[in-house]
Parts: structure tokens; C-alpha cells; sequence
């Protein structure tokens, strides 16, 4: 059973486990080995303040009680009106098991009824998975790119996908 709910404050060790293992899981490969070690450690950290703020809208899927995916999203500042997804996370051990879907449904569910016509959300153009998943969860690519640099100096393209919430 897979159940949708919004992260609380005693849910930044969980959040940073599901962000560091996925983050390790398919980035990793673009950054040398200590750059890296230093990303998922910082993954693991980083949400205890944010899910304490409460300013944004973080979500959590659980598949069966655990914790597998998460969803942080709050309104675009680059596109007056819509929403964009920062974070979406599933943690490996829910790959290919819906979660992931379920949880995006929701995160749409949500933006809809808080009277978000579209999201919008990055990601890199070298991640073939997280494309897919976007693609077959109704995102087209909207034309836009553009290079971020995770703080190593050797900035990485990324591509946007946009629609309708």
C-alpha cells in the first residue's frame, strides 16, 4: 500500500536518506569520488531545516510504512504563477515499484487545488531514467536549458520539462 503525506518536522533523517541514496545512486558517475562523497553527505543533512521552515511543500511516499519518495515543491520565482518542482526523489529500493507515480500524481493533485495551472522542474539531460519518468508522467520538454554547477567548477546541462497541473 502506498500512502502520500506531508513531511514533518521529524522527518529530515528519512528525507535525507531517500535524497542521498537516490542523488548517489544516479548522479555519482558525473562528479570525481571525493566531490561526490561530499554531495551525499550533504544530501543527508540538508532537510532537517527545510522541513522545519514548513515555507515550502515537502511531500513523503511510503510503500508498506517506509519512507521511499519525496516531492519538494513551492511556487516558480522564475515563472510568475506556476509551480516548480525542486526535489523528486525515489530511493532505489522503490524503483519500478509506482511509488514514484503515485507520489507525482499527488504532487500534481496539489499544485492543482492550490490553483497552479502548470509546473515546471530541471534535471540533467544525461539522466535517460529521470527523463523517462517525467515523459511518461505527462512533462514535455519545454525548449529551455541551461548549465548548473553542483559546486565543482565543471557546470552540468540541464533540460525543462513543463505541464499542465
Amino acid at each position: 500500500m502506498i500512502e502520500v503525506r506531508r513531511a514533518g518536522p521529524g522527518d529530515g533523517d528519512v528525507l535525507g536518506e531517500i535524497h542521498a541514496t537516490a542523488w548517489q545512486a544516479a548522479y555519482t558517475p558525473f562528479f570525481d569520488a571525493e566531490f561526490a562523497a561530499r554531495g551525499v553527505f550533504s544530501r543527508l543533512t540538508r532537510w532537517h531545516e527545510r522541513v522545519e521552515r514548513r515555507t515550502d511543500t515537502i511531500l513523503l511516499a511510503e510503500q508498506d510504512g517506509r519512507p521511499l519518495a519525496l516531492s519538494f515543491f513551492a511556487p516558480s520565482t522564475t515563472r510568475p504563477g506556476q509551480a516548480e518542482i525542486h526535489s523528486f526523489y525515489g530511493h532505489p529500493d522503490g524503483w519500478g515499484s509506482g511509488i514514484a507515480t503515485v507520489l507525482m500524481t499527488e504532487t500534481l493533485r496539489r499544485l492543482a487545488a492550490d490553483g497552479f495551472p502548470r509546473a515546471h522542474l530541471w534535471t540533467l539531460r544525461d539522466t535517460p531514467q529521470s527523463r523517462r519518468f517525467y515523459a511518461k508522467c505527462g512533462f514535455t520538454e519545454s525548449g529551455a536549458t541551461r548549465t548548473f554547477d553542483f559546486g565543482d567548477g565543471n557546470p552540468l546541462e540541464q533540460v525543462e520539462y513543463e505541464r499542465p497541473c
